[in-house]
């Protein structure tokens, strides 16, 4: 295992002195940052789309990991319109 770097440590010692809400804060903004990541991606490969049917294709790239999720995913994005 390599040794801790100085940034290293200036990050963990910046994330240790969040409050519980700026915790919340960050994750939020994180999830938002990755999820604008997907539908970017969505747009590229498959085209435009109606905002109902780009909500459920990014939440199948999202959760589509787990069977049961994916399989509730797909059902809903059958019934989408374009």
């Amino acid at each position: 295992m390599q040794p801790e770097t100085q940034i290293q440590r200036r990050f963990q010692a910046r994330m240790d002195s969040l409050s519980p809400c700026e915790r919340v804060q960050r994750a939020t903004a994180m999830f938002r940052w990755s999820r604008e990541i997907v539908t970017r991606r969505v747009l590229a490969e498959l085209g435009p789309m109606s905002p109902e049917r780009l909500k459920w294709e990014v939440a199948l790239r999202q959760y589509g990991a787990d069977p049961r999720t994916r399989a509730m995913i797909e059902r809903r994005l059958a019934s989408v319109s374009d």
